[in-house]
């Protein structure tokens, strides 16, 4: 029996964090009794620092002209490709900031290369605020702006720029960005059309417990009509160096556990849960794993966003590896769509 908004808030508010836990462990257990826990080799690359949201909890943004302010060299792009796959890539991750000056033909064009140059690997780029803005930018619809990417080389859809789908909170940390219902458009037209994507939820800054449960009860209804979505992911904000850092108490650990388990114990039709080593670090993501999670996520040879708020965890293949067989799992390495390619 799944669980519902009232409930979700009771376990946020209420109930023991071991006993959540406990419930998230048996739920991760019956989803996936092989004892299986996955990750992934891959590189987040941002092409792009500029951007017109200027997000509150974002301390990666510059404004056009600014000092530090870029567009990739395509050179650098495709150089980061190559060093990725040398290294047992299957997948870049490719986000960036809404830049004025961007039109689709950069988009498409950069796809086009890449996949010439590079045709076996997957592409999960693009989050709904950067699909919307494109469409806007365009004049066209989301559905046809979707449809001009995947004939140009997207393969998938990460779920960034969530945050927390309440448009209340969105209203005070993001008013710029796209609203809770624009998001969920995007990602159900991708599904319709047969992409694939994850979804995501960053909390720990003016959230209520209200909002978390009902950002979760938000893709569990999307999921029920599509099921489009690979993973879900929830990590914290990080808040050095951004201007909401000031402002807020920030998310412990035992805050990242609690809601950890249960997005595993109420996402029922969502079948991998992934820890967050990048904001956590690798012991709370270790614990992670008997709260729900079933992914170790990402290898992350690049990773900029939150680096640039002053959390730098360095993590390498081997070091997850350790981790996941320590815990008492089995690792292995998967690609975008959890098909597993390697044994550990």
């Amino acid at each position: 029996m799944r669980v519902e908004q009232d409930e979700a808030v009771r376990h946020l508010t209420d109930t023991p964090l071991l006993d959540l836990g406990a419930q998230a462990d048996q739920m991760r257990a019956s989803m996936h009794p092989e004892g299986l826990v996955t990750f992934i080799v891959d590189r987040n690359i941002n092409y792009t620092n500029v951007c017109i949201n200027k997000c509150s909890f974002c301390a990666f943004y510059k404004d056009e002209g600014a000092d530090g302010a870029y567009i990739i060299d395509e050179g650098v792009l495709m150089d980061k490709i190559r060093e990725t796959i040398a290294q047992g890539g299957t997948q870049i991750l490719m986000q960036g900031g809404l830049h004025p000056a961007l039109d689709m033909r950069y988009y498409t064009g950069m796809l086009i290369k890449i996949k010439k140059e590079f045709p076996s690997i997957n592409i999960h780029g693009f989050s709904p605020p950067e699909i919307a803005y494109m469409a806007s930018q365009s004049g066209a619809a989301i559905r046809d702006t979707l449809i001009a990417l995947r004939d140009a080389g997207l393969d998938s859809i990460p779920g960034g720029g969530a945050e927390v789908l309440s448009d209340r909170v969105r209203s005070v940390i993001s008013p710029r960005k796209i609203n809770t219902a624009t998001w969920l458009d995007v990602m159900k037209e991708a599904h319709l059309l047969g992409m694939r994507t994850t979804a995501t939820m960053m909390f720990g800054t003016i959230e209520k417990p209200e909002d978390i449960a009902s950002h979760l009860e938000a893709i569990w209804r999307l999921q029920d009509k599509t099921g489009g979505f690979t993973a879900f992911i929830p990590w914290t904000f990080q808040p050095g160096a951004t201007s909401l850092g000031r402002e807020t108490t920030h998310a412990t650990a035992a805050d990242y556990l609690r809601v950890l388990a249960l997005c595993r114990v109420y996402l029922d039709n969502i079948k991998n849960i992934q820890a967050s080593w990048v904001t956590q670090g690798i012991k709370t993501a270790q614990v992670g794993l008997r709260f729900g999670a079933n992914d170790f996520g990402s290898t992350m040879i690049e990773e900029n966003v939150v680096k640039a708020a002053g959390v730098a965890f360095i993590v390498s293949k081997n070091d997850i590896i350790g981790a996941i067989r320590s815990s008492g799992f089995k690792p292995a390495q998967r690609d975008t769509y959890y098909n597993v390619l390697n044994y550990f």
